[in-house]
C-alpha cells in the first residue's frame, strides 16, 4: 500500500514537472521571439473589463459612422499594442466583388508621411544626414537656398507646390506619369517661386515629402520602394505593406471609388514620399508600438519629433516632424495624420500619454474616416467640442 501511495505520488510529482518545464519552455521561446524584434516594447496587458467597457464603446462608434455599409474600408483600435476592437467592410475591387479583409492593403495617402519621415529620423540617428542640414547639399542642383530637412519635414520649407505647378500650360504633358526626379528637373529648369522665404511659417506641401523621398534614395543608394521595405517594414513586420509602383501595380491594388464609379490612375500617381503607399491597420499598429522603442529613434529625435514648430498663428493645431497635433493650453496632446487621394482617406490617431491607437482607412471616398477623432475622449483627457467636423488632410 505505501509502494502504491508512493507511485501515485511519485507520477503526480513528475506530471506537475512536466507542465512546469512546458510553461517555462514557451514562456522561453516567447522571450527569444520579442528578443528577436529590435522594437519590441513590453506593454502591460489590458484587462478584460477594460477591453469589454470600450468594446462596446467603439462598437457603437463604428456602427453610427462606418454600419450598414457606409464607408467601404478597414478601422483598428487598440491599446497598448492589442487590438481591442476592428472591422473590414466592403470590397478592395467592387467589379471583382474582392472583399476586404484585416490583410488588404489600401491606399494610405498622405498617411504615408508619417512613415517616410519615420526613417528620415532614422537616419539621421544613423549619423547619415543631419536635421538641419541644406537640401541642396545632398539634391545637386538642388534649385532653392536655406530648405533644410527639418523644413521639409515640418512643411517650413516655402517650395512650390508639384501638383499645381505642373498644371501650368507647357510645364508637363499630363498623359506621362510624373515621378519624384520629374519634380526636381521642373523646379530646376522652371525655377518656380516659392511660396515664402524658408522657415516663415507653416504651408502643407506635398513637394516637401516628394524631395524627401529623393533624399532617402541619394543617402542610401536605393530606390525610395526598396529602402522603405528594407529600413521599415521588413524590421517591423509590416508584410502587407508596399510603396505603389504604377508601371506594375494598377491591376492588381485595391482600387479606389467614388460612389460606385471607379477613379482612373492619373500623371500624379507616379510620386511617393508624400503618398502611394499601401498597408493595413494591423502593420500601421506594428509601426506605432515600435515608436515606443527607444531602439527606433533615440530620445532626442523623438523628443524632436512631436514638437510643435508652428506659432506664428495662435491655435491649437500644429505640425511636428512628419505627424500632426493638437495642442491644448491644459497641456494635453493628440498626435494624428489624415489622408485624402484619389478616393482614398484615412486618418492615424495616435494617443501618446494613453498609448492607444486608432486606424481608419476607406478606398471609397468619405470623410467619416475624419471623425475617428471623436473616439480620443474615450480613452484620455481630451478636451474637444464633440461636434467638430475635421476635414483636413
Amino acid at each position: 500500500m505505501i509502494r502504491r501511495h508512493f507511485l501515485i505520488y511519485f507520477l503526480f510529482l513528475s506530471t506537475i514537472s512536466i507542465i512546469i518545464s512546458c510553461k517555462k519552455e514557451k514562456s522561453e521561446a516567447k522571450t527569444e521571439a520579442e528578443a528577436a524584434n529590435p522594437f519590441y516594447v513590453k506593454m502591460p496587458k489590458i484587462s478584460t473589463a477594460y477591453k469589454t467597457e470600450k468594446q462596446a464603446i467603439v462598437a457603437a462608434f463604428f456602427q453610427k459612422n462606418w454600419g450598414n455599409g457606409k464607408v467601404n474600408g478597414s478601422f483598428l483600435v487598440a491599446k497598448n499594442g492589442q487590438i481591442i476592437y476592428e472591422n473590414y467592410q466592403g470590397y478592395g475591387s467592387i467589379e471583382k466583388k474582392t472583399e476586404l479583409t484585416a490583410t488588404t492593403p489600401i491606399h494610405i495617402a498622405s498617411m504615408s508621411k508619417v512613415l517616410t519621415a519615420a526613417v528620415i529620423l532614422r537616419l539621421i540617428d544613423a549619423g547619415k544626414l543631419e536635421l538641419d542640414q541644406n537640401v541642396n547639399t545632398i539634391l545637386s542642383p538642388f534649385p532653392y537656398e536655406n530648405v533644410t530637412i527639418k523644413s521639409l519635414l515640418s512643411h517650413r520649407s516655402g517650395l512650390p507646390n508639384y501638383a499645381y505647378f505642373c498644371d501650368e500650360k507647357g510645364v508637363w504633358d499630363h498623359s506621362k506619369t510624373l515621378y519624384n526626379q520629374d519634380v526636381l528637373d521642373l523646379m530646376n529648369q522652371h525655377h518656380f517661386p516659392m511660396q515664402f522665404p524658408s522657415e516663415k511659417h507653416f504651408a502643407y506641401c506635398n513637394t516637401n515629402y516628394a524631395m524627401l523621398a529623393l533624399v532617402i534614395e541619394k543617402i542610401t543608394g536605393m530606390n525610395y520602394r526598396v529602402a522603405m521595405k528594407k529600413l521599415l517594414f521588413e524590421p517591423l513586420g509590416m508584410t502587407h505593406t508596399f510603396v505603389f509602383n504604377p508601371e506594375t501595380d494598377k491591376d492588381t491594388v485595391s482600387q479606389t471609388y467614388k460612389g460606385r464609379m471607379r477613379l482612373a490612375f492619373d500623371h500624379l500617381d507616379g510620386t511617393y514620399g508624400d503618398k502611394n503607399i499601401y498597408s493595413t491597420p494591423r502593420d500601421l499598429l506594428k509601426f506605432d508600438m515600435a515608436t515606443y522603442s527607444p531602439n527606433f529613434l533615440s530620445k532626442k529625435m523623438t523628443d524632436a519629433t512631436y514638437k510643435g514648430y508652428s506659432y506664428e498663428h495662435k491655435g491649437t493645431r500644429n505640425y511636428g516632424l512628419g505627424i500632426r497635433m493638437y495642442e491644448w493650453e491644459t497641456g494635453q496632446k493628440m498626435y494624428y495624420h489624415n489622408g485624402w487621394w484619389h478616393g482614398n482617406t484615412s486618418s492615424y490617431i495616435k494617443l501618446k500619454k494613453d498609448t492607444v491607437t486608432i486606424i481608419a482607412i476607406s478606398n471609397k471616398y468619405t470623410k467619416q474616416t475624419y471623425q475617428s477623432w471623436k473616439l480620443a475622449p474615450s480613452f484620455g483627457d481630451y478636451p474637444f467640442k464633440l461636434d467638430k467636423d475635421d476635414k483636413e488632410e
